[in-house]
């Protein structure tokens, strides 16, 4: 039993909430039920599984004793150990210490007439968190953060993503980079631009498309506007001048899930 919260394990997951610390050690935090079950699917080893009996929900019950039948070192500590090490204001009582997996585009499937997105210098975990659950929703064949921002195993990330973090491909690169990815394989980048001229239900998503959406202070820079770069505008009745960009990409994916369903 893990029962001091001095003990320098449980320092350690604290520090993991550190982008620095976690670049360092390259090491991130998985926690709660339905996220370590999505992991343990993606097949992601884990380092460390820390679990509090106090705390443990059926569903969290059940992810322990799948992850204790294999070789993980499960460790259970004592309430307050647990909601030290908690990110959470109330925590299920199962959280994991995973080493990050490595984010290079060639980890990304090699598939023909896929549908990707893009997102661009995202500064909001809640948002990054979101795009990805679309992503998983849509059917994408990968996600790629081109010059990121923000640290995609944040863990606002990682709880806001609903363990899609797992189930979506993910690359990050610089957007020179991704830009030349896409060329090499005749992937068409749609951008979404509210100063486009072509409605988002008027291009045609089929095929072997990027949907890619900016920041939510910057938008894209003329670097996605390249020739044979196509553009495409969510119309806009009120008096709002944008939209989320979370909800953008939402749009735009289920737009082209919707042409590709279509008959």
């Amino acid at each position: 039993m893990l029962a001091s919260v001095r003990n320098p394990r449980v320092k350690d997951v604290v520090k993991l909430r550190s982008r620095r610390h976690r670049d360092r050690e390259r090491r991130f935090v998985v926690e709660g039920t339905r996220e370590l079950s999505c992991a343990a699917d993606s097949g992601l080893a884990l380092a460390t599984l820390y679990y509090c009996e106090d705390l443990l929900t059926d569903g969290a019950r059940t992810v322990v004793e799948r992850i204790a039948a294999t070789a993980v070192d499960c460790q259970p500590t004592s309430r307050p150990v647990f909601e030290k090490m908690s990110y959470r204001h109330t925590p299920d009582g199962v959280l994991g210490v995973a080493p990050m997996p490595d984010l290079e585009l060639e980890r990304l499937p090699e598939t023909d007439d896929a549908l990707w997105l893009v997102a661009v210098g995202i500064e909001k975990p809640g948002n990054l968190g979101a795009m990805l659950r679309t992503a998983d929703a849509a059917g994408v064949a990968g996600m790629v953060l081109a010059d990121p921002t923000t640290d995609v195993f944040n863990p606002n990330v990682v709880r806001a993503s609903m363990g899609t973090l797992f189930s979506v491909p993910v690359a990050a690169a610089s957007a020179s980079d991704v830009r030349q990815w896409f060329q090499t394989r005749r992937i068409r980048v749609v951008a979404g631009r509210p100063d486009a001229s072509v409605a988002y239900t008027e291009a045609d998503l089929r095929g072997a498309v990027a949907i890619v959406v900016g920041s939510e202070h910057r938008g894209l820079g003329a670097g996605w506007s390249a020739p044979g770069d196509e553009a495409v505008r969510i119309p806009l009745s009120g008096r709002a001048d944008s939209i989320n960009t979370a909800m953008a990409a939402t749009v735009l994916l289920f737009e082209a899930r919707r042409q590709r369903l279509a008959p």
